[in-house]
């Protein structure tokens, strides 16, 4: 299975619209792609049942259509944490499925990106936590670090935690998400200097992803 697992340092700091961002970038390269984004709180009831508009999007942007429930396998209605929303619903969010999941999805394309729910250790229940879903899936980690007050703590410990789950921090995206962030540059040029991972690329606040010349992606 070939793609990324895209994780963030914090809850609504733009996983979904960089997802889609990549998606794009790399279905321009020539590239079958596929998206998945197997836990969603936070969905709407609707005549198919729950849906959620991050992972309708994701949905539709894929090369080729894919039924919804392999999209979103665990959808919620509750906007709360995933752990709590599952237990709620009396479920148990299996990593195994999901797994088996993403490779039936991937199986004629390209590549797939997973996005994840949260941060990096956002609890899935059962004492499950979305870094073991990430481990057993086993593919690359992009983190996307929601530029803001605190981001540079945040970055940094998702960074770390992501290297002591074993693997590979394929590197990471600014994505401006607080249009009256004070020096935003200095704190991009601090997450450089610290940062033991690539820049892939940045966001700019309600702009187009700009991919650096030499990331991973670049190469598709």
């Amino acid at each position: 299975m070939k793609g990324w697992f895209i994780t963030g340092t914090d809850t609504e700091i733009g996983k979904t619209h960089i997802t889609l961002a990549l998606m794009e970038a790399l279905k321009k390269q020539g590239n079958k792609v596929t998206g998945m984004k197997p836990i969603a709180s936070g969905c709407e009831k609707t005549d198919e049942g729950l849906r959620n508009s991050d992972a309708l999007a994701i949905q539709a942007a894929s090369s080729v259509h894919k039924r919804y429930e392999l999209v979103n396998p665990y959808a919620f209605e509750p906007p709360i944490a995933p752990h709590l929303a599952a237990r709620n619903s009396d479920v148990q969010i299996d990593i195994e499925q999901i797994t088996t999941i993403a490779h039936t999805l991937v199986q004629d394309e390209d590549l797939i990106l997973i996005e994840g729910v949260g941060g990096w250790m956002v609890p899935l229940g059962g004492g499950q936590m979305l870094a073991d879903l990430a481990s057993t899936l086993n593919l690359p980690v992009i983190l996307v670090v929601g530029m803001r007050l605190g981001c540079i703590n945040h970055a940094l410990l998702s960074a770390a935690a992501i290297k002591a789950s074993g693997l590979q921090l394929a590197g990471w995206i600014a994505n401006s998400v607080d249009p009256d962030m004070d020096e935003p540059e200095a704190v991009l040029d601090t997450l450089n200097e610290q940062m033991d991972a690539p820049l892939i690329g940045q966001m700019p606040y309600k702009g187009e992803l700009l991919l650096q010349k030499e990331s991973p992606l670049s190469r598709g």
